[in-house]
């Protein structure tokens, strides 16, 4: 709560405008492909995390090491799904980095299952690149990279799984965080798949911020309520 403090008061929920590498911040969630069980199961309101669970929970949580300006709210793995806050939190406000090339809005709307509590409004959004436009998009940018500064040295593996190329927006750290979860799932042999796009919202004030949080906290405990609920 206290890393929102008033700074990122949002008076629409989503403007034309709104450009998604602007300060603010974000409540995102993220579905497996089909609604897969492929993060684990929830036994006594508790999550149990599989193999597949504990690499996108440790993945979101080192998010900040790999992004200049990302700050993390809560933060939940379930069955079949995450849902997360990200913060972006730039010096200039995010104007440096243009708009998101994604577009806004696109894709049709899609609440996640909080209905009356006063959140609402999360839209499955078409901005979000597909994992394979995100790393054909990566590609060609290392290889301009490469060609104007060919002394610098190879980055590893790592720096390249989580490098965000371009724009710091809500597009590409997402994607860059799906597909470092399944590379590593692929590598290690372990079942997993998410869904093409995923659902935004960007939290408008401090009481805002608290409900989501506290719906993320207790979303364990509240699975069988959950819209994303599956046996």
């Amino acid at each position: 709560m206290t890393r929102f403090q008033n700074k990122y008061r949002i008076a629409s929920a989503r403007a034309q405008w709104w450009n998604y590498g602007w300060n603010a911040a974000y409540y995102i969630t993220i579905c497996t492909q089909n609604r897969e069980h492929f993060f684990g199961e929830i036994a006594d309101k508790k999550m149990n995390l599989s193999e597949t669970g504990v690499i996108a929970d440790i993945l979101w949580n080192t998010m900040r090491q790999h992004h200049k300006f990302v700050e993390l709210g809560d933060f939940v793995v379930m069955p079949n799904h995450i849902h997360g806050i990200l913060i972006l939190d730039k010096p200039d406000g995010g104007n440096e980095n243009g708009v998101d090339d994604g577009g806004i809005g696109g894709g049709g709307g899609g609440h996640d299952g909080i209905g009356d509590d006063g959140i609402g409004d999360d839209v499955e959004t078409g901005h979000a690149l597909s994992l394979r436009q995100q790393q054909q998009q990566q590609q060609r940018q290392q290889r301009q990279q490469q060609q104007q500064q060919p002394s610098i040295q190879p980055q590893t593996i790592g720096q390249k799984r989580f490098q965000n190329i371009g724009k710091n927006t809500v597009s590409s750290i997402i994607g860059s965080y799906k597909s470092a979860v399944t590379k590593h799932a692929n590598r290690l042999g372990f079942p997993n798949g998410w869904q093409t796009r995923f659902y935004d919202h960007i939290i408008r004030d401090d009481a805002e911020y608290q409900r989501i949080s506290n719906y993320i906290i207790d979303n364990p405990a509240n699975w069988k309520e959950d819209k994303f609920y599956t046996d």
